[in-house]
């Protein structure tokens, strides 16, 4: 699901951290985002920045064999529709 991020008066990094995720860097020191929700590596949101937006999904598990990106993602699910939501709320405390 994309959350569109406006322009607004906190750094973006600092923003998703208020939202409470942790910076994730994968092998290729790309950055994404993670939040947590049982205190295990899974279940967990995961967000990545592109072009003024928040792409966001569930991983409900970790990928099945080496080298797969396939991770039993949700993208479109009530729970994604919520913690976007959530997240909006919080975007909007910080709007220009």
């Amino acid at each position: 699901m994309q959350i569109k991020i406006p322009d607004i008066s906190i750094n973006i990094d600092k923003l998703i951290k208020r939202c409470g995720y942790a910076e994730l860097r994968n092998r290729k020191k790309e950055i994404s985002y993670v939040r947590r929700l049982r205190g295990y590596q899974y279940p967990r949101f995961h967000i990545y920045l592109e072009n003024g937006y928040a792409n966001l999904h569930l991983d409900q598990k970790k990928p099945c064999y080496q080298g797969s990106r396939a991770h039993s993602g949700e993208y479109d699910s009530e729970a994604v529709k919520e913690e976007s939501e959530r997240i909006k709320a919080i975007i909007s405390e910080y709007n220009n």
